[in-house]
């Protein structure tokens, strides 16, 4: 588990990854040396994962946005995943409970490219059965922060 401290650091970072270790320290009266080591500790157990720049997809000439439910012969192929994971247009493929067996979030052009995704990439992979694909027509909210867990217990309460 986190504590307060590393909570408030992870929200910092969260809200912008180039937030530097001084700025850091200065919001939460630090020493900058003490944040760097607390940065580094939590990216050495995995809890930061990473930094990435977020990019505005219809800037980039992928502004259809498009979830596809892929089912299989064999629920157990977990290549199919992997090969899916492969294609450039994706952005997420998650492993799902129900009739389907993976749901696939991918970008592309327009309609006619995904159409050809469809036709040039996912038929090649032998055990897909079928599809379905939902197009998106507007996104409400889209982000990747996570809620960070709150200690509720009143342990720290006195």
């Amino acid at each position: 588990m986190i504590d307060d401290i590393d909570a408030k650091i992870l929200s910092i970072l969260q809200e912008n990854a180039r937030t530097s270790n001084a700025e850091i320290a200065r919001r939460l009266e630090m020493a900058p040396s003490a944040v760097f080591e607390r940065i580094r500790k939590l990216e050495a157990r995995g809890v930061i994962q990473g930094y990435e720049a977020r990019l505005d997809p219809k800037a980039l000439g992928s502004g259809l946005l498009a979830f596809i439910f892929v089912r299989l012969q064999d629920f157990g192929d977990v290549s199919v995943g992997r090969r899916l994971a492969e294609m450039p247009e994706v952005q997420e493929v998650h492993s799902i409970a129900g009739e389907d067996c993976y749901l696939v979030k991918v970008r592309t052009r327009d309609p006619e490219s995904l159409g050809r995704l469809l036709q040039e990439w996912f038929t090649t992979i032998g055990p897909i059965t079928s599809t379905r694909t939902t197009i998106v027509l507007g996104t409400v909210k889209e982000s990747s922060r996570l809620s960070l867990p709150v200690d509720r217990s009143g342990a720290g309460d006195a």
